[in-house]
């Protein structure tokens, strides 16, 4: 089997546009914000949260947790969230460096 186009990446490169990707929905954005805000919660809160049906807060929770945004642990039928702070320190390490960059750059 041939080399994926992903496989022509680093794996920091990778790793932006995933966590890029997963950030690409406003109903992701908006569960990041509810997490931030009340710093854990379950499933359930997130549901009523949004205007949203479970089903699709489900998958939403479920891409952020693949992007490692978010961890998720289980408690007795219920699942509780939180923020995977790893991962916003990559992205803030990758956005300052480009701050830096185009802050120092002489262009057009």
């Amino acid at each position: 089997m041939g080399a994926t186009k992903t496989d022509h990446f680093t794996h920091k490169q990778n790793q932006i546009a995933t966590i890029a990707k997963a950030l690409g929905h406003p109903a992701r954005i908006a569960i990041i914000e509810y997490l931030l805000k009340v710093n854990e919660c379950i499933c359930g809160d997130i549901v009523n949260e949004l205007p949203l049906a479970q089903p699709t807060v489900s998958q939403h929770l479920k891409e952020l947790k693949n992007a490692g945004l978010i961890k998720g642990n289980i408690e007795g039928n219920s699942v509780c969230y939180c923020i995977n702070e790893k991962a916003f320190n990559i992205l803030k390490s990758y956005f300052s460096k480009i701050i830096l960059t185009v802050a120092n750059q002489k262009c057009c």
